[in-house]
């Protein structure tokens, strides 16, 4: 019988009892500069033994309260109880048997879950749901998937894309990616056909419309517009109002798919079960991930019923759609269901709350901006421009004090905690960094 520990008692307040790292994570920090790639981006040496709801403990039993949910990923916090006896009884079952040439309730149950909740317009006739589902193990896959079913339906070719976005690192998604230089220099060619405008405002609208669309992107060549929600990497970016409701009268005006990436907005985070959802506008394609399962790997590419006709063999997988990882995702959806994504509505607005009298406090750390438990804020220096090296300070003097936090954009400090997260957890959060500024 697989026994897997459920009540890990890890306390819910950070608890440093080494100087950081500690003893036996330098040891292993060690070992793996030997061995693996220096791509990882690491901001801080944690080494992590085990976790807990909003808690993880590293090698040396240092307790850290974890405002990162491994970059938004385990959406109903760490080992959570039965999203770890869904896979505990699942993995008991089976662990594998393809999905791509054979069939398992797993991986249907999950994908009648996700297609009826879809934000698409209701199926007419005899269609029992709005959507069709295709399972990947990743964000990066899902939007590689996502290119390729937009140019297959479409017979088009060419891609917008937005400045900021962080689609993956593959070679498609990284060709719609127009986040950091370090993830596209010295890898060209990339997938022909991308054209970048800024993200968010209607004046980037009115120059693809005014401008390229005149000149050299004519529109009936292009098969989508693939956008965020809410800019994740490119510093968690809420759109102008009309924004993207704008981007789907153009799409409708020209035959173009809107295709939006819910990778990091998405399953539950902003307080809606996808983020779009919080503007009413109803995509084409949708492509998600991170939280789908709680920290299994799991992605998938939501689309509109008459779009996903791409015939047997032309788009597959070995391993998306794994039944443990399924089951992983019909308990977190359940969960999420119940309760975390009320919980993260009212944990975002006292986040914001508390942030906002950080930044009357501290002019140095600007107001919030997000949604639901999405939330972010620049540093600045003296001068009201965005100051990196601060924001990386306070991130570095946070793990030191038992506080796990990550960058985005160029300046921002992202809080995209679990979603089980307490008011209790968001005051000390906020404590911690109060008294880094203070000193």
């Amino acid at each position: 019988m697989l026994s897997i520990p459920i009540n890990l008692n890890l306390p819910r307040t950070p608890n440093l009892i080494t100087s950081l790292p500690g003893p036996r994570a330098q040891a292993i920090v060690q070992r793996d500069r030997a061995v693996t790639s220096p791509s990882y981006t690491r901001d801080y040496p944690l080494v992590v033994s085990r976790g807990q709801g909003c808690m993880v403990e590293d090698v040396d039993g240092n307790v850290f309260l974890d405002m990162t949910a491994g970059i938004a990923v385990t959406a109903t916090g760490h080992a959570h109880p039965e999203v770890v006896k869904a896979i505990q009884e699942q993995s008991e079952r089976l662990l594998h048997m393809s999905g791509t040439d054979f069939y398992y309730e797993p991986m249907v149950e999950l994908a009648e879950q996700l297609a009826i909740r879809a934000p698409f317009p209701h199926p007419q006739g005899n269609a029992a749901f709005p959507a069709k589902v295709f399972f990947t193990n990743s964000g990066a896959e899902s939007n590689e998937g996502a290119i390729k079913l937009a140019r297959y339906y479409t017979k088009r070719s060419l891609i917008v894309a937005f400045l900021g976005a962080f689609h993956g690192r593959t070679y498609g998604a990284m060709s719609l990616t127009g986040s950091k230089a370090v993830q596209r220099a010295n890898f060209g060619p990339l997938v022909p056909g991308v054209t970048h405008i800024p993200y968010g405002t209607h004046a980037s609208l009115d120059y693809l419309e005014q401008q390229l669309f005149t000149t050299i992107l004519p529109p009936q060549e292009v098969a989508a517009i693939v956008v965020e929600a809410i800019q994740g990497e490119g510093g968690y970016i809420v759109p102008e109002d009309g924004f993207l409701q704008r981007i789907r009268e153009i799409c409708d005006r020209h035959g173009i798919l809107m295709v939006v990436d819910e990778v990091q907005a998405g399953m539950g985070r902003t307080g809606r079960l996808f983020a779009i959802e919080h503007w009413g506008v109803m995509p084409d394609i949708i492509t998600t991930a991170k939280g789908i399962a709680s920290g299994l790997p799991l992605g998938a590419i939501l689309a509109r019923p008459e779009l996903m006709t791409w015939p047997p063999g032309s788009h597959a997988t070995t391993f998306g759609g794994n039944p443990v990882a399924c089951a992983a995702g019909i308990a977190t959806l359940r969960l999420l269901e119940s309760g975390l994504m009320s919980n993260a509505t009212q944990m975002g607005e006292l986040l914001q709350a508390s942030l906002t009298e950080l930044h009357q406090r501290f002019p140095r750390v600007s107001p919030p901006r997000g949604k639901g438990l999405m939330v972010a804020v620049d540093l600045l220096d003296e001068q009201g421009n965005l100051d990196h090296k601060l924001r990386d300070r306070i991130i570095q003097e946070a793990f030191l004090r038992g506080l796990l936090l990550l960058g985005c954009g160029k300046a921002a400090i992202r809080f995209c905690p679990p979603l089980v997260i307490d008011s209790d957890q968001i005051h000390i959060a906020l404590q911690i960094i109060s008294e880094i500024l203070s000193s």
